[in-house]
């Protein structure tokens, strides 16, 4: 139970790092943060796993770059549901995922 509260705390701290490096992309407060984090982690475990695999062959086809687009959609969807938590566009949503997939990578390599 700690390391998921742990993990939704760092999660928080990121999308609110990416918040400051990103134009279009804004979060209101500490709350707005630990709810799109909560989010982001409910919809990358249930939605992203369904996006995939319908475009798998999108995919395969674009040699693995459309996943950059699906890590955007997912971003993009918190979005929808979090109050407080704002990306503004598709261009700010792929800037934002994948500077949060860099920060996130940089935390896992710390941590393991």
């Amino acid at each position: 139970m700690l390391s998921f509260i742990l993990h939704i705390a760092v999660t928080a701290v990121l999308l609110a790092m990416v918040a400051k490096m990103v134009s279009g992309i804004e979060v209101e407060g500490l709350g707005s943060a630990l709810a799109a984090a909560l989010v982001l982690g409910l919809v990358n475990a249930f939605v992203r796993p369904v996006v995939v695999f319908l475009s798998l062959p999108l995919t395969l086809l674009t040699l693995g770059l459309f996943l950059l687009v699906i890590n955007a959609l997912m971003l993009w969807l918190t979005s929808a549901v979090v109050p407080g938590f704002r990306v503004k566009g598709l261009g700010p949503a792929v800037l934002g995922s994948l500077l949060f997939s860099v920060f996130n990578w940089m935390v896992d390599k710390l941590v393991y």
